[in-house]
């Protein structure tokens, strides 16, 4: 029972579950769907302006000490990840449809998640600061590397590249506010630190309308007529050992390089782990031609995003435990 209860769905993804099946009955069309898109755009923009005034400018520096790390992370989240996603393609060529085939790679191509791998990192016992630092600056890079990333996807899969002006739009779109909004730290970040749960309002809530407007999009197009069931449940399996094979690959590889115990806990964490925040609005920028299959792309990286915090729910709290066995031998030797 207590696994079952550490498993369960937290009230996000059941909002998550409830916004696709709202978007399943009810989609907006005409001009709701452009006025839906509008606001979307804005809450975007309001959102990486809000992490740029978040990120304090004296945990990039400190935390940049831990380079080793930061490079670890870095090396997981852009290089080995679509790695295995090559790995995995013909597992998706033989069992998904093409669109959530590609949004398994597109998974791959994404930066790292912030806040959960904070918090992970934090119950593990785990270095916060680096994890800040690490994940932070993870997101900062993606803004750049997934553009590219996905122009080389694209390419492989014969669709041409990514655009200038879908690279441009990410630019304006989340790069541009980001950088205002740390240069406006200085003026509001009192404000945002002391209202925390105004920015995980403003991230939750812009999720639930990309994915409205998203899914209302591919279902007015067909997007439950041309996706099996059985194809949802092989894009879960292939989730699945997506995940598995990376945290293997970043436990064992942690332990080979030499790290501390808090650091590597710091690496599984943020090393494992993909954004939904981040990869839906760039998802809607970068897709924006094939927006009638931007909901069945989109659904891997939903169904990702459920299994990491379902796993890595469970790892923490068995570091925690861990670490407190540790603390409770270290006294005992010392009496």
């Amino acid at each position: 029972m207590p696994l079952l209860r550490r498993l369960r769905p937290d009230n996000f993804t059941l909002a998550l579950l409830a916004t696709v099946l709202l978007a399943s009955l009810l989609p907006c069309r005409g001009e709701a769907a452009r006025i839906f898109g509008w606001a979307t755009n804005a809450a975007i923009a309001l959102l990486f302006f809000l992490h740029g005034a978040k990120l304090p400018r004296t945990a990039i520096v400190q935390g940049m000490a831990h380079w080793r790390l930061h490079l670890t992370v870095f090396a997981s989240t852009f290089v080995l990840f679509p790695l295995f996603g090559l790995a995995l393609q013909p597992l998706g060529h033989a069992l998904l449809t093409p669109q959530l085939d590609l949004g398994v790679l597109f998974v791959c191509m994404l930066p790292s998640t912030v806040q959960s791998s904070i918090a992970f990192t934090s119950i593990a016992g785990g270095n916060v600061p680096a994890a800040v630092v690490s994940a932070s600056m993870s997101n900062l890079f993606g803004i750049v590397l997934t553009p590219l990333l996905v122009g080389l996807l694209l390419a492989s899969h014969g669709q041409g590249s990514a655009s200038w002006h879908a690279v441009l739009g990410i630019v304006l779109q989340l790069l541009l506010p980001f950088a205002l909004g740390h240069l406006a730290r200085r003026w509001i970040g009192a404000f945002v630190d002391g209202h925390r749960p105004l920015l995980g309002f403003v991230d939750q809530g812009t999720i639930l309308l990309v994915v409205y407007t998203a899914f209302g999009a591919a279902v007015v197009e067909g997007l439950w007529r041309h996706t099996p069931p059985l194809a949802l449940l092989a894009t879960l399996a292939i989730d699945g050992l997506l995940l598995a094979a990376v945290m293997l690959t970043l436990h064992w590889s942690s332990r080979r390089l030499g790290f501390a115990r808090e650091d590597r806990i710091t690496i599984f964490f943020c090393g494992s782990k993909k954004s939904l925040a981040s990869g839906i609005p760039m998802a809607k920028i970068l897709f924006a031609g094939q927006l009638g299959g931007l909901g069945a792309l989109v659904l891997p990286l939903m169904i990702f995003h459920q299994l990491q915090l379902m796993v890595c729910a469970v790892v923490a709290r068995h570091h925690a435990a861990h670490g407190r066995r540790i603390v409770a031998e270290d006294r005992r030797e010392a009496d």
